[in-house]
This record gives C-alpha cells, structure tokens and sequence, in this order.
C-alpha cells in the first residue's frame, strides 16, 4: 500500500472509536415506515426507495411490496432525506426527515406525472394506529431491517407477499425503460472522459425471478462536430449475496474517428480511418463493516483498441466514517480511467438507468504521440471532512493527483502538429493532444445552504495545481516543445452553484460559475468525496417534465445543457509561423434532447 494511503487509512480508523459507543446504543432507534400511490390512491408495487443520511449519503435502499408499502428500521436518531422513483412518475424527494428515539415516522407518497408530493406524519411511542400487521411485516422483510416481531408457536402469519405454497413465482417483475433522444448531456461527468454526442439512447431494466436485477443499454449516433459514428452497449447484473449487493456490468463501446486525425494515420482515406474501440468489465459493490463505517469499492478491466490494443485495471475505493454529532470523515483512491460507476452512483443522478447511460457515454481519453496510442491515467487520493451544522452542509477536503499522459483538448491551426499528434475530440470541434505527466495537490472548501424546499445554494472556493506556459510563444513545429515547456504552478479558484425546482411545473434547473486565473491550464479534478463538481465557466442544465397526453402513460422529460456558455479558459500560444493555438479546459457545448420514461 502507498505511504499516503496508510497515512489517510489511518487518519480515519483513528476517529473510529469516538462514533462506537453512539453507534452502539440503538435501544433508543426511530423507524420510518410509508405508503406508496399515485394520484387516484391505487398502491405503487416496485418503487425503489432510497434513504439518505444527513451527509447525502446512501445509508439503505427497498422496494416497495404489492401493497405499496415500505419500511426502515433501527435507525439512529438524526435528520435524513429520501427519494421515491418509478417509471413513469417524477421522482418524489423529501428533505428533512427527522427520526426521533423510539418514535416512527410515516411517509404518505402520491406519484404524479407533474410533481408528486409527500406527506410527513410523526407518531409518538404507544400509538399504534398506523402500525397494522402489515406494517410489521414491511420493516421485518425490508433488506435494511432488523426482525421486530417473535412469532410465537402455533400463530398462523400469513404470507406477506400473498404467495400461495407452490405457486410459481414470475420471471419478470419491475420491468421499466427509458428512451432518451438527445445529444449529449451528461453532466459534469463529460469531464471524466471524451464524451460523445450520441443521438440515440435507451435503456430496459428488469428483475428475475424476483431476485437477480438485469439491466441493458445503448446508444448511437454520431459525434456532430466531427461526424463520427459512436455507439454503445451496457449489461449490468446485481443480486443478493451473503448480506451484499455486488453488480457486474459489460461495457462495449465504438467511435469511428475522421475529421482532423493526422494524415500519416488515414493514408487509405479517410473511410480507412481506425476505429476506437472499448471493452470493459467492471464490479463494484457496497458494504456496510460497521454501524459507522461504509466501504465501497469496486474495479474495471479496460481494453482499449486504437492503432493497438491497450489492456489496464482501474480499482477504486472510498471508506466513510459517520462520527455522529461530530460529523463525517471521508477517505477515497483510485487509479486508471476515472469510476464513473462510483461518481454516477453517488445519488446525484436522475436515477438508476440515466447512471447506466452516463457512464456507457464516457469514452477514455485516447492521444497521441508521435502515432502512438496513449491512454489517460489518474491515481487520485482524497480526504474530506463533513459536517452538518443547522441546515447548512460543510465540505474540507484535501487531494493528490498524479496524471500520466494527459490528454488535453487543444485548437489548433489548420494542418498544424498533423504529423501523428492530433486525435479528434468526440464532444466538440477541437482536438485532443497529449501534455505528457504531471502531479498536483490541491484542497477545496464548500458550503450549502437549502432556503425552503425549492432552492438550495453551494459556494466554494480552493487552491490547486496548474499548467502554464510562461512565455506563450513556439519557436518549433515540434510538439515536444510544447509538452516540454509547460510547468506546474498555483491557483486559487471560487465558485457558485445554485438549484431550484419550480413546484407547479416540475422544472428543474442549475447554475454554476467557476472563477480562476484563466490564463493557465486548470484540468478538471472529479471529486470522490463531494457531490460538488466545479466546471469552469458559466453552466446552465435545465430539466422539465411534460404532461402524457393521449394512450401514453409514461413519463416525457426535456432537458438541455450549457456549458462553458462564455467560452472561458482557452488560453493562447503563439505558434513559430504566428498563429494561435488554443489550450482548452472545458470545449463550450450545446446539449439537450427529450426523454420518454415508461
């Protein structure tokens, strides 16, 4: 293990002790139970639900059973939040639950096509109205409970599935798609890799005899800058196994690159222009060690075949620690591509399927040098420390980030480094050039403040590694000049993030505005740790749910990104003939498409 990783290992197992005798009294533990319908009353069967801890982190997930009920039990006394989704209905969030000793909380959840609503009740210990058998069945059968009734010898429980003995159980249940038309938008994951345009994305999802979640999905397209020809496939598959819910995904992925590839790599035509092509096979799972400590973790086998076939794994690894009262300590590592499977499954997506398509539209980052194939490579350790304080989040933390053979977007002169060293940049109409190595420490600070229910405010702000290139003139044509003269120096950097949700129409909408020195070269760095994902400039993402009209009775979601919309941080060189070239840290892209949920 690296000196650094014990270092952080240690950091945290060192605060452990200080949660174990909190975490240990549970006989004052609160539970939440609820009720799941849509607007005429009729109970939802197979809405996912997800609790989350007042950290925004993960703490349990059920189904709802054929009655529309759920339930969670033994739960620490705290704040909480959870979020309510099935096909064809908006989601259905709720802030600020509060779980009191020995008290039960009661969720009363109406699915709309508009705006759902839920509705919170507090019942006080010794009143029994709303806990029916059935209730009692929920938080005893949930994967997150613990059994709260002792059948005593001789009583007669009846089935709380409603299964007759024998009967067969059905090979598909919970069978929900989504079908996406769209170019792009991906979020701030786009930084994780050369994301495509694609056109076309769908997604099935399904259960298997209950038990075994099988889900599978596409795109393609074409890249519309370059008139690429992208395409997709993604099979994940995840069940139940010894207290664990471990998933296995296949991803195949093909861009067919034209436009500005270098003629000494195209010498058949551009129709002969090679293929990129991926394969990956990844794991990741979550494991609850402790009452206070959650590690998650996982792994992917990449296979990238550009010019010549490139084989590599990606592990990846984050351990929280829930210190209680006194917050929460985070340690993550990974090294290779980026987990866009960690990053998409943070509880920051739209949901289950979209976390699937957003990491099928992540390319890695391919360069050249000299017509040799390079792929980007990150090691990444991290540190953070979260606290709640009133209704205020608070985000310290601290990383190091090694880079071997960043690949960079550039715009650069016609027919300028056309020797082997320009590679087509699938998101925008610039290329990509390899900058060779380089390691940075940085840290970043970050607070958000909900006002009401709609409208929730992040400032942040940090100090980190950046690439300059001091006297911004080439006196060569040779691109190893340009890798060879950039140097590492610092930069502090601010942002502002704001999130709204209009109530009556179900619009959804965020704005973000990253200042820095935009004279230097600041990659972008994907926190592990912190939802907040600062992109340079000024970005716009907007989503709105559209009333079903007609015999369709699923859900249509329109939805555009913006970034970059100022085209800030290209930052010139002047070439030997007294051009420009244009290192760029974030391309400004266009983005929007219409989604069908069913």
């Amino acid at each position: 293990m690296p000196p650094t990783a014990r270092v952080l290992l240690a950091l945290l197992l060192a605060a452990a002790p200080a949660q174990m005798g909190h975490a240990a009294d549970r006989s004052l533990a609160g539970s939440l139970i609820g009720f799941v319908s849509d607007q005429q009353g009729v109970p939802q069967m197979g809405a996912a639900v997800l609790l989350y801890n007042r950290y925004d982190r993960l703490v349990a997930r059920t189904l709802t059973n054929e009655k529309g009920a759920f339930g969670f039990n033994s739960l620490l006394p705290g704040v909480y939040r959870i979020k309510v989704s099935l096909p064809s209905f908006v989601p259905a969030v709720k802030d600020n639950i509060r779980i009191l000793p020995g008290n039960r909380s009661f969720l009363s959840i109406s699915l709309a096509s508009i705006l759902s609503s839920v509705e919170l009740i507090y019942v006080a210990p010794g009143k029994r109205s709303i806990m029916n058998d059935d209730w009692k069945w929920v938080l005893r059968t949930a994967t997150p409970a613990r059994p709260i009734l002792r059948i005593l010898p001789g009583t007669d429980v009846p089935d709380p599935a409603g299964k007759k003995p024998g009967a067969r159980t059905a090979i598909f249940t919970r069978t929900r798609g989504l079908l996406k038309l769209s170019a792009g938008e991906e979020g701030a994951l786009a930084a994780a890799g050369a994301t495509a345009d694609l056109g076309t994305s769908f997604a099935l999802a399904t259960s298997l005899f209950g038990s075994n979640d099988v889900q599978f999905s596409g795109n393609f397209g074409y890249a519309l800058q370059t008139g690429a020809p992208t395409a997709g496939f993604r099979t994940s598959y995840s069940n139940e196994l010894w207290g664990a819910r471990p998933e296995v995904a296949l991803t195949m992925r093909q861009a067919q690159l034209r436009g500005v590839v270098g003629q000494a790599l195209v010498a058949g035509g551009q129709d002969n222009a090679p293929k990129l092509q991926t394969l990956a096979v990844s794991t990741m799972d979550r494991r609850q060690l402790t009452d206070f400590l959650l590690l998650e973790y996982g792994a992917s086998l990449e296979s990238v075949a550009f010019l010549e076939r490139l084989n590599y794994v990606s592990p990846f690894a984050r351990l929280t620690s829930d210190l209680g009262k006194f917050g929460m300590v985070e340690v993550a590592f990974s090294s290779g591509m980026p987990p866009a499977e960690l990053l998409a499954g943070s509880g920051q997506g739209a949901g289950e399927m979209q976390d699937d398509l957003t990491v099928l539209a992540v390319f890695p980052r391919v360069s050249l040098v000299s017509s040799q194939a390079r792929v980007q490579r990150i090691e990444n350790f991290e540190i953070n420390y979260r606290k709640v304080i009133g209704g205020r989040t608070v985000n310290v933390g601290l990383y190091r980030e090694s880079v071997t053979d960043a690949a960079v977007p550039v715009s650069a002169p016609s027919g300028y480094y056309s020797g082997g060293d320009l590679l087509p940049d699938l998101s925008s109409n610039s290329s990509i050039f390899n900058l060779g190595d380089y390691s940075r420490l940085g840290f970043r600070a970050s607070i958000t403040q909900p006002l009401g229910e709609y409208l929730r405010l992040t400032a942040a702000g940090g100090n980190t590694g950046v690439l300059v290139h001091e006297s911004g003139i080439l006196a060569t044509h040779d691109p190893q000049e340009l890798r060879n003269s950039m140097e590492l120096a610092r930069r502090t950097w601010l942002a502002a993030r704001i999130s709204a949700a209009a109530p009556r129409t179900g619009m959804r909408i965020s704005a973000s505005y990253r200042w820095m020195d935009y004279g230097a070269l600041v990659p972008t760095h994907l926190f592990l740790t912190s939802g907040l994902q600062p992109e340079a400039g000024l970005n716009v993402r907007i989503q709105q749910s559209l009333p079903s009209f007609g015999i369709w009775s699923g859900r249509m979601v329109a939805s555009a990104e913006l970034r970059n919309l100022l085209a800030q941080g290209y930052v010139p060189v002047t070439t030997a003939d007294g051009r420009l070239l244009y290192l760029i840290q974030n391309p400004r892209t266009v983005r929007g498409g219409l989604s069908f949920i069913f």
